[in-house]
Parts: C-alpha cells; structure tokens; sequence
C-alpha cells in the first residue's frame, strides 16, 4: 500500500513536497497515538490543497496562418499572393498556474497593427481563460506574409480606387483558427518543472543598415538584401550578436523551446510567394531535429538586417538558415536545467504620441488622392490609424514574463532598434533577458530621439514621435526592475 501512497504524491505534485508527506505518513505509522491523530487531520487537509505540480502547467499549440491566393502581403506594399513556399503559422505556449494564464504567440506575419491587435489579444485571452492584458502577441515580420490593419483597409475603402491592405474575412478566420488550437492545446496540458537557458553568436546574418558618415548622418542605407560589393565589404556596425534561448522541461523531458534573435527577417520578397522566410526554415528544422516545438521572436531589429551577407539569392537564403539553425543548436548544449518554481507576469499600458509633423487631415488628403501610388496611400493610412489610436488614449501593452530570479522575457510593439535590446540587458546584469519586438505594429518604427536628426529611412516610417525613446527606456526599466 505504502508504494501506492508514494507514487501518487509524485505524479501529482512536486518532489519536496511529496517527501514531506511521505514523512508525514510513516510518523502516522509508528507514533504516539496523540500524534497520529493530530498529524492525520493535516495529512488530510493536504491532500485537499491544490497539488504543487500542477500549478505550473505547459501547453503548446501550432496553427495555420497563410492567406489565400490573391491576398495582399505587406499590407498591399508588395505583390499579392501568387502561391506559397511554406504555410504562415502562428505558434505558441500557454503557461498555467494558480494565476490567470499566460500566453505567448509568434506568428509569421508582417504586422499585427492597433486594433487588429488588440482584437487579436482579446480574442487568445478568451480561449486560455485568461485576461488580454496577460497575452503577447508578437510578428515575425516576414515581408511576404500578410499585415493585419482592418482599420487602414477600411479607411482606404471609402476612397476612389482604393488600395487594399487586408483580406478581412479569411484574416477572422485565421485568428478564430489559433484560437482553436489554444483551446484544443489546454486539454493537453502538461507538468512545467523546470527551464534552461543559453545563447549562441550568430554567424554572418546580422549587419546594421545604418551607414554613418563622418558628418553624423546617415550616409547610406544597407537594407536586408544589397549586391553592392562596396555596401557589402563596410563593417557590420551594432548589433546583438547572440541569438538567445529559453527552453521548457517536465523533469528531464523537453516541451518547448523559444530563440529570439534580432534582425529583420527577409532574404528576398515581392514576388508574391508566401514564406516564412529563413528564420522560419531554421525554427521549423529545429521542430524536426527535436520533436519538440520551437518558435522564433524577432527581436529588435528596426535597424538591423541581412544586407551585409544576402544578395537575394535563393543560395543565401538557404546559408543564412542554416546560420541560424547552426546557432540554434549551439545556444542548447551545454545548459542546465534549474528548477522553475515561480513566474510573474508585468504589463504596462503606454499612450505613445503621435508625431507631430505628420498631421492627420494632411495624411486623409494623400489616402483619397488616387492618383497617388498604391505604397504613398497605404502609409499614410498607417499613420491616421496611429494618431487616431494615440489621440484616444488607447494604450499599447508592455509586458515581461519573469520566470524564477534570472530569466525574463520582455515583449515590445513595432520596430525597434537594436539599442532598446542592449538598453534591456543593461538592466539585468548577470540576469539573462530575451526581447521580442514586432508587438502592436501601429507605430512603425521606433527608433532613438537623436535618430530623427540622423536621417535615413526608418524614421521617415516612425509614426510616433521622436520623444518616444524616454518612454521606451522608463518603460523596459519598469518591467525588468529586480524585485
């Protein structure tokens, strides 16, 4: 009988614990009679407390994302679907505990933009029973992969000729099929015991496409693809070098496993062919290699791309996912396990304002002059929808998930740079931070305050004001502060 007792304590409920009953039981069996009665009320009263084990669960869920032939991609910035590479997925964990859920999502679109993402937020939170504010949403940012902005493609429709930024009805439907699969996921739930974590150097993917010159100024933009042999021979200037990760166990068998590395995630796109790209290849060869999920963040990689060592070739997209992929398998040897005990969970809602100089009855005049090309209207409808959801307060969420003392994982909307990544780890010294960007889309890029006087492309693409950067910095310190 006493194996019996033994047995199920540990299946249910966490190893120290199940000791403590274990001695509990034998003291019934060989104490003074006076004991045994007063130590077999609480040996009963144990066992109707809820079991350790459980109060931490895992749950993995896997879901189709890819839009229908003909669709836009890039918000209609780029050919429409023509066909398809690999399927869009939208992958993710569920962390249960004895407080609400948590979920974390990486799907392997362009953008999920303002109130799409709120929506999308609202819609995962029903499905884990959970509260929106506990869910993070976060886009690959593969440019052949759609952009959800159902309030710019609306916009542009009640204009002559519009062009279109969304497939609206097949995007519900994806977001109704993720939620699905969450809720088919939680019946599967499993123990969460422990974590471990490590990193790699990525090798030959990562350049910044900033090129300064001597004036202080953005001289040349090195995007994600040059063949320019004098672009490419320039240093690879700042960057993250480390691809970083974070892996959950039920004792010593694996669950899942998340990397985030930060870079713009495009070797080539624009011609219509739906693909997650070579983030996507190597995460889906890692799913393989393991038998275990693995999902891929983006990190802060506003500035950040492939340029430096991608001429758009089909050949280069296969090295660097195999660069990727390389460090993937590196960033998980030699780590160990630690036992997870704890988490918390941090949100913060920020009002982001928007920039002033980039009014909003200017910005309604270019969406309705049809003469205008299809890029100019689509932008200037991204920056109406911004402004309209600052000038009504509708906040965008800040989160971090802290799991045990060392590890934290912090969540950041649009297209940050590289800076706000480093700025994050600063906070955490000897700690082990991992950023996933590409949250709420709304903003565009968000890059430093100075970066404005500097020039260059993305802060022509910046829809929130430059003054942004000291709500950013406050913001990451907030969520990472050490308790």
């Amino acid at each position: 009988m006493w194996r019996r007792w033994r047995a199920a304590p540990q299946n249910r409920l966490g190893s120290s614990f199940s000791d403590e009953i274990q001695n509990l039981f034998e003291s019934l069996l060989h104490g003074p009679r006076s004991e045994v009665m007063n130590k077999l009320i609480t040996f009963l009263a144990l066992l109707t407390l809820p079991a350790f084990g459980e109060s931490l669960r895992l749950a993995t869920f896997r879901a189709d994302v890819t839009p229908l032939v003909g669709a836009p991609l890039c918000g209609g910035l780029v050919k429409p679907v023509a066909g398809v590479s690999e399927p869009l997925l939208a992958l993710g964990v569920v962390i249960l505990s004895d407080d609400k859920p948590v979920v974390l999502c990486a799907v392997d679109w362009c953008e999920i933009r303002a109130g799409d993402h709120v929506h999308w937020r609202e819609v995962l939170a029903q499905a884990a029973g959970t509260t929106p504010e506990r869910v993070a949403v976060q886009s690959l940012h593969q440019h052949n992969a759609p952009i959800g902005d159902a309030a710019s493609h609306r916009l542009l429709a009640g204009f002559a000729s519009p062009p279109s930024v969304m497939d609206l009805e097949w995007a519900e439907r994806a977001l109704k099929g993720v939620a699905a699969s969450i809720e088919q996921a939680l019946k599967n739930a499993v123990p969460l015991t422990h974590i471990a974590h490590g990193e790699a150097a990525v090798e030959k993917v990562a350049s910044n496409r900033r090129i300064m010159g001597d004036d202080g100024k953005v001289a040349k933009m090195r995007l994600s693809s040059t063949k320019d042999a004098a672009l490419q021979a320039l240093p690879e200037g700042l960057v993250d070098p480390l691809l970083k990760t974070i892996s959950f166990w039920n004792g010593e068998k694996k669950l899942a496993v998340l990397h985030y590395y930060a870079t713009h995630p495009m070797s080539y796109y624009g011609d219509g062919m739906v693909t997650y790209d070579f983030v996507g290849t190597a995460r889906e060869r890692r799913t393989q290699d393991d038998g275990v999920p693995h999902l891929y963040f983006t990190g802060c990689g506003g500035n950040i791309g492939a340029g430096k060592y991608n001429d758009a070739s089909k050949e280069a997209r296969v090295r660097l996912g195999e660069n990727i992929h390389a460090a993937m398998v590196v960033s998980e040897k030699q780590v160990k396990r630690v036992p997870l005990t704890k988490i918390e969970w941090r949100a913060r809602p920020v009002v982001l304002k928007a920039n002033p100089e980039f009014p909003e009855e200017r910005m309604l005049k270019v969406c309705e002059n049809a003469a205008a090309v299809a890029s100019t209207r689509i932008s200037a409808a991204f920056r109406v929808g911004f402004a309209r959801q600052s000038a009504a307060g509708v906040p965008i969420q800040f989160t971090s998930l802290h799991l045990g003392d060392d590890v934290c994982l912090l969540h950041l909307p649009g297209e940050t740079f590289i800076e706000y990544q480093l700025f994050a780890q600063q906070q955490r010294p000897g700690g082990f931070v991992a950023t996933a960007s590409y949250g709420d889309g709304g903003p565009g890029y968000i890059p430093l305050e100075k970066s404005f006087a500097e020039g260059g492309y993305e802060p022509t693409q910046a829809f929130a004001a430059p003054e942004s950067e000291k709500v950013m910095r406050e913001t990451i310190v907030e969520l990472l502060r050490a308790k």
